[in-house]
């Protein structure tokens, strides 16, 4: 047997407050990969609630690597919540109309980019990650953290903003991992190193 069904909503049995992420997302502008997951208190189909100002004509994305764990109330705010940050005002006049409608002629809103999740990333709980950034893989975001820049792979940020409390490994070890990249192995070469997986000598692997 090589590890549970990445294609299956809920992995674990008779409990329906984890899932694998990428089987229960709708949001064609969301991207999960295998075997993600996200654990909530209520309800799973809190995530995609918990992705803000999100909106089609925007057009951003969210992207989560494989093999994250993301934990209850983790709140993504995406592009659309963006407003003018360097006119004299932020205020969104043209949404409002009735005069106002040409306010922005000329002009546009910041767009950050797309939110890009790597692989192996845990999330902790009620963190939120702002529109535009970047973490990379192995990288671990203590709960309640307000992420507002990239975060570096393998390294561990916490706070508001949050900021670099230390690296997982050395650089020489993060360069190896990087090069690695354990996630993208066929499941059956993972199921036969997990153990190591869960270990910390890298040259085991």
């Amino acid at each position: 047997m090589y590890g549970p069904d990445k294609d299956t909503k809920f992995p674990l049995a008779h409990y329906d407050r984890l899932c694998f992420l990428k089987n229960v997302v709708k949001n064609p502008n969301i991207i999960v990969g295998d075997y993600t997951y996200y654990d909530d208190f209520e309800d799973v189909a809190n995530f995609e609630k918990n992705v803000k100002y999100h909106f089609d004509f925007v057009g951003d994305k969210l992207i989560i690597g494989k093999f994250c764990m993301i934990a209850s109330d983790v709140t993504f705010i995406m592009n659309g919540a963006n407003h003018l940050s360097k006119s004299i005002t932020s205020y969104p006049f043209a949404i409002f109309g009735n005069g106002w409608e040409h306010a922005m002629e000329g002009k546009s809103y910041p767009h950050k980019g797309d939110t890009i999740i790597g692989n192996d990333v845990w999330i902790g709980y009620k963190s939120t990650i702002m529109p535009g950034v970047t973490v990379g893989d192995g990288a671990i975001i203590a709960t309640q953290s307000v992420v507002v820049k990239d975060v570096a792979p393998y390294s561990i940020v916490g706070g508001n903003p949050a900021k670099e409390i230390g690296k997982r490994f050395s650089e020489k070890e993060i360069e190896k991992l990087l090069a690695l990249k354990w996630w993208d192995w066929p499941i059956e070469k993972i199921t036969a190193n997990v153990d190591k997986l869960t270990g910390n000598q890298i040259e085991l692997l």
